[in-house]
């Protein structure tokens, strides 16, 4: 137990209310006296963290429209220094190193354990980053192979379009599941082509599979 939280808030933000639910219970068990803000999307995730101080975000990277990515890059281009910890239900070899680099403090996957979420909001807390020792292997890889991988170069945006075209998602699917027309979807896809210098979606498919990206 905790019980120099009196004065910890935290906000989380994700679409799912079970989920939420469940994350207060870990951490009021915790952070005995830690109060609570919730969010089911961006807009009040922003609405939110513009309107009261919090201590730590808590922040779902894939909700339904503007995502998780999208909330830490306004956090962040507003000179706030509230520490974010991304929470996702995707592998961390997907987003970790590059939620990282956007400047979150840490990344779970929603498959962690209580035990693990308690110490990485603690170490946030205190002003430290978390990631777990795969992440931290995953990052030691990279640098040594920095250059030669192009979807380094992709925008978060992109990157995501990239993953959900790897999924077998047409584009209409894929802008109903961020918001956007199905010609930015579109557009986007050219940008992936051209940047990966690849042809088609099939050779998406490939090059995701074969860097281990996974589809979602």
């Amino acid at each position: 137990m905790d019980n120099n939280a009196s004065k910890i808030r935290i906000l989380i933000a994700d679409d799912h209310a079970i989920f939420r639910d469940g994350l207060k219970r870990i951490l009021s068990e915790e952070f005995e006296a830690a109060t609570f803000g919730e969010a089911g999307n961006a807009t009040e995730a922003l609405d939110q963290i513009w309107k009261q101080k919090w201590d730590l975000i808590l922040l779902d990277i894939a909700m339904h429209g503007r995502t998780g990515l999208d909330v830490l890059k306004e956090i962040r281009s507003s000179g706030s220094g509230i520490p974010v910890l991304i929470l996702s239900a995707h592998p961390e070899e997907q987003y970790a190193v590059r939620v990282l680099k956007a400047g979150a403090a840490g990344y779970l996957t929603k498959e962690s354990a209580s035990r693990e979420l308690c110490d990485a909001v603690r170490k946030l807390l205190n002003g430290g980053k978390y990631i777990s020792a795969s992440v931290a292997e995953h990052l030691a890889t990279e640098i040594q192979s920095r250059g030669s991988n192009p979807h380094e170069a992709l925008s978060n945006r992109e990157y995501e379009v990239m993953l959900l075209i790897a999924a077998g998602k047409v584009p209409k699917e894929i802008g109903q599941e961020l918001s956007l027309s199905t010609k930015t979807i579109s557009t986007y896809r050219s940008r992936i082509l051209e940047k990966l210098k690849l042809r088609n979606n099939a050779e998406i498919m490939r090059y995701v599979m074969d860097r281990k990206l996974a589809a979602l």
